[in-house]
């Protein structure tokens, strides 16, 4: 043990500590999941001098990574990761590298975890391109703070080596992909294009099947070409727009609240952090403890293939992300040269579009070869979702700008928070980094500080720029959805630059709405404007987000309970921990009762459902009446009411739901008052009381019967609501009566932490990942965590030397290279 450190054990003491201690523990403990044949390797001694890491696995399997530089601890991820996630990891490996139908075949269809790809085809013909255009190459190549840093080119380095020892030593017992061939060793450029893929996964990959079948007038790939001219009705588009750029309506959403020293019960700061994202898939997170002695020390969830912790705490400082409201891409429209549409004009000059001819390999067919276009804006697209088709004519096309295509500084934003001490300090690594491409950041420190700060890359669009130069298309989308159509025909019109911007086209941190020391700071995905309802954020530009508009029920019950925790004061960790589960439902303080007294006025108690069939809804009556307004597991009527609500928010326009209608000056609290008199509520009704009844499922059975996940053959029943409820504890689940209700979440709760301080050295700390560490279901990580958030319990964080190496279930692997 101690040849792995050489020199540097005399200088590092917690290194010191640590490795005498695994050595003496070694001999008493198992090897971790997956990990003996590397104990054993270490037991025999150096080879060759490889890079190596000491991991102490504590309860859950959450691992406790301690290397003496960067590339050591990138090592102790990468093989920390693979024995955990190394079919998932694989797969997200295989679609980079643009081969998932030579692997798996063209018109399957990708996880959605590094693109909006709706087939493999699409996906491999874009990320082919990003890998034999250069492009990741290229931003390597990009000194900082333009480029990464040192640091994380040795993380990801060291994370390759790490990943690649691991398939080396061990042997793949999930069966998702055992003795698979596509499974195979990275470099370090596969692991960049990971994060180059998360950095555009709010802009180019968003539009990767319409980058992909873009072609000029006159040919056809794949299907046929978009019809319908972009510049249709502007409410239509605007709306579409509006939809495509909605927040709520991603696979991925988040809950964040900081409490100053001013609300707690020891003058500290106090973090809850609840992202939302998929429970599948490649954008799962993964927990660990990264150590460098002096350098680095730090806790949280990593997205699965990253090097650094991405959500986390250190002893000064914890912070969170959720996604926002800015508008990471804008379009160009082009005007083209009557004679040839792969040519477009700017200031009257003709410019040529770049053509990229990939060739993509088929299982069981031949190879597809299709041609990308390119132009000084970025790709040429046919649409923006399928309601804004953006067809190529011969005298127009569009040109997509997403700025974060030159952006592979997100993990340096992610490693410079991990080293901050306080609040100014996390502003100040987003400051130098500029790294974050679609979210915010909420942060607290064991000061009493708070923070919001919406730091994201945007185009550097302001909204006189987008009078100036919007196209007629972009006159109806930008005030509706921060998406501007700029005249791509003017160089004027090009997105402008800042002095404090590390890249050109995009704002500087200093226009970046921002947030601190408030009594709270919340973010509930939607814009910046009720960071603290008290203290409204505004004077922004349209692309940062909206002010003066309704916010979503999430963000208005979200800013009524921190609110009311602030005004009560005295708050602790456990407060946060009841916040988290508190579950309560905003649409049904709102309705319920209404909905209730509606449906006991219905003539008769029948109503008439969607069918025209006439139905006796009273038995729903009192179970609407009598329900806790919780979305706990044991509550009885919330199955219900969500049936209910879902059909009638869908069918009924706000303005015709509620009595009193939306008020900026009241925004939290309006709109509200049911009208029971709305149309559709009948129908909600009576379909809702159809559908359970036919799936034999009780009016007032509890939720819990019904919204489960199966792990190992056990039913776990899952607490929590989908977004149109407005529950802070986000589930989404697919509906699926034959299988009983909501039998698996898709999207939601991930890596959950309350944090706090105590005036001592090691923060307080709890965490909760629902899913669990792996994917595989022969592990004990699988499931564990699973049924602690369906039990609504939590882990205790053990951040300090103490608490690792005193764990009952402390396991030490020293993995290192092979040569």
């Amino acid at each position: 043990m101690l040849r792995f450190f050489h020199g540097k054990l005399r200088t590092c003491p917690l290194l010191r500590r640590a490795a005498l201690a695994g050595a003496a523990l070694l001999a008493v403990t198992a090897a971790a999941p997956q990990a003996s044949a590397a104990t054993d390797a270490a037991d025999r001694g150096p080879s060759g001098g490889g890079l190596s890491a000491v991991i102490r696995y504590t309860e859950n399997g959450i691992p406790h990574i301690l290397a003496q530089d960067y590339a050591h601890l990138g090592f102790g991820s990468g093989w920390a990761q693979a024995a955990d996630q190394v079919c998932v990891l694989a797969d997200g490996f295989v679609t980079v590298a643009g081969e998932r139908s030579r692997w798996f075949g063209a018109v399957a269809a990708p996880d959605g975890s590094l693109s909006s790809a709706t087939r493999n085809l699409s996906s491999d013909l874009y990320f082919k391109g990003v890998r034999e255009s250069a492009t990741v190459e290229k931003l390597l190549a990009t000194p900082a703070p333009a480029g990464p840093s040192k640091d994380l080119k040795e993380l990801m380095r060291g994370w390759a080596a790490g990943y690649n020892a691991w398939l080396a030593q061990n042997e793949i017992t999930d069966p998702a992909c055992k003795g698979a061939a596509w499974v195979h060793p990275v470099t370090t450029l596969d692991v960049a294009s990971r994060g180059f893929a998360v950095s555009v996964l709010g802009g180019q990959g968003r539009a990767v099947d319409d980058i992909a079948a873009a072609q000029p007038p006159g040919r056809t790939v794949g299907g046929a070409a978009r019809t319908g001219p972009a510049e249709g009705d502007p409410a239509a588009l605007a709306e579409a727009a509006r939809a495509f750029f909605d927040t709520s309506r991603y696979d991925m959403g988040s809950n964040a609240v900081a409490f100053s020293g001013s609300t707690t019960a020891n003058g500290r700061g106090l973090l809850l952090g609840n992202p939302h994202y998929p429970w599948q898939g490649g954008r799962r997170f993964w927990q660990s403890q990264q150590t460098i002695p002096g350098e680095l020390n730090v806790s949280g969830g990593s997205l699965l293939g990253t090097a650094v912790v991405n959500i986390g705490f250190n002893e000064k400082v914890a912070w969170s992300h959720t996604v926002a409201t800015g508008t990471p891409v804008n379009l160009h429209q082009l005007t083209l040269d009557p004679a040839d549409p792969t040519v477009y004009l700017v200031d009257g000059t003709p410019e040529k579009m770049t053509q990229r001819t990939v060739s993509v390999r088929v299982a069981g067919a031949a190879p597809v070869t299709r041609t990308q276009w390119w132009t000084r804006y970025g790709p040429v697209v046919t649409g923006l979702g399928p309601g804004l088709p953006l067809p190529w004519t011969t005298g127009t096309a569009y040109a997509l700008n997403d700025p974060n295509a030159a952006n592979l500084r997100g993990s340096d934003t992610a490693l410079a928070m991990g080293k901050a001490r306080s609040v100014a300090g996390i502003q100040d690594a987003l400051r130098r980094t500029q790294g974050l491409p679609w979210v915010n950041t909420v942060a607290a420190d064991s000061a009493g500080g708070t923070l919001f700060t919406q730091s994201q890359v945007l185009p550097r669009i302001t909204d006189e720029l987008a009078a100036r130069c919007s196209t007629p298309l972009g006159r109806a989308t930008y005030p509706a959805s921060g998406l501007a159509v700029l005249d791509g025909a003017r160089g004027d019109c090009a997105p402008g630059s800042d002095p404090d911007a590390v890249q050109p086209g995009v704002f500087g941190p200093a226009k970046a709405p921002a947030l601190r020391d408030a009594p709270y700071a919340e973010n509930s995905n939607d814009s910046a404007w009720l960071a603290n309802a008290d203290r409204p954020l505004t004077g922004y530009e349209r692309i940062w987000g909206n002010t003066g508009t309704p916010r979503s029920l999430r963000t208005r019950g979200a800013v009524e309970d921190v609110a009311a925790m602030a005004g009560k004061g005295r708050l602790t960790v456990a407060d946060l921990q009841e916040q988290q589960f508190a579950n309560r439902v905003p649409a049904g303080d709102l309705a319920a009762a209404d909905a209730a007294k509606a449906c006991a006025a219905l003539p008769g108690g029948a109503a008439t459902a969607s069918d025209g069939r006439s139905v006796d809804v009273s038995a729903a009556c009192p179970v609407l009446a009598g329900w806790d307004r919780t979305a706990d597991t044991g509550s009885r009527g919330a199955l219900l009411f969500d049936r209910f609500w879902r059909r009638l928010t869908a069918g009924t326009a706000a303005k015709d739901l509620w009595l009193v209608p939306f008020s900026a000056a009241d925004p939290v609290h309006t709109p509200r008052t049911l009208n029971q008199a709305a149309p559709g509520i009948g129908r909600a009704l009576a379909d809702a009381v159809v559908e359970l009844t036919a799936a034999g499922i009780a009016l007032d059975a509890p939720l819990g019967e019904h919204q489960f996940v199966v792990r190992g053959g056990q039913r776990l029943p899952v607490p929590g609501g989908t977004e149109a409820l407005g529950v802070w504890n986000k589930v989404e689940a697919s509906w699926n009566a034959a299988a009983g209700g909501y039998p698996e979440v898709v999207h939601g709760s991930s890596h959950v932490q309350a944090v706090g301080w105590d005036g001592g050295r090691c923060p307080v700390a709890r965490t909760l990942l629902t899913y669990g560490q792996s994917s595989n279901p022969a592990s004990p990580y699988y499931a564990d965590q699973t049924r602690l958030f369906s039990q609504e319990r939590w882990v205790t964080s053990r951040f300090c030397e103490r608490d690792i190496l005193t764990s009952p279930q402390l396991k030490v692997v020293r993995p290192r290279e092979r040569r």
